[in-house]
């Protein structure tokens, strides 16, 4: 890692109050650590972790990525149920998913329009509402 991912890494979670630590600032710089946004998976980020000779386990890959997304810093992206990505981009937009490579990437909100909302039950309000667009090559069985 280069100090500029280093230092990105810690000023992004210092900026959030999440405490530093070696395999923090470690996940933070992989994530931030170019100022470009991205999505990962917790095995994606691992192996990051790991191809750049970094030791740090998957269980602390993910109770980090939770850490992140509890102090505000990632969101949270579920795909059928069970797999999730996690967005530097905490802002509210749509996302493409890429069945033929299981990969997420943003979609273009400007171009979202959502109308017709169901009124949320009786006690409850809406909190959000996240569109997954999935998308798979033209000519590619389902």
């Amino acid at each position: 890692m280069t100090l500029t991912q280093h230092e990105n890494g810690t000023r992004w979670l210092e900026a959030a109050g999440v405490r530093p630590t070696r395999q923090r600032v470690t996940l933070a710089g992989l994530l931030v650590g170019d100022g470009q946004h991205r999505h990962v998976t917790a095995e994606s980020l691992f192996d990051a972790a790991k191809g750049q000779g970094d030791s740090v386990s998957l269980a602390t890959v993910y109770n980090t990525l939770r850490a992140f997304c509890d102090a505000g810093l990632l969101q949270e992206v579920t795909v059928d149920g069970s797999k999730s990505y996690f967005d530097t981009n905490t802002h509210d937009h749509p996302h493409f998913f890429w069945e033929d490579d299981g990969r997420l990437t943003d979609a273009p909100s400007d171009q979202l329009v959502i109308t017709g909302l169901p009124d949320a039950p009786e006690g409850a309000e809406i909190a959000s509402v996240d569109v997954v667009i999935r998308l798979r090559r033209k000519g590619t069985a389902g």
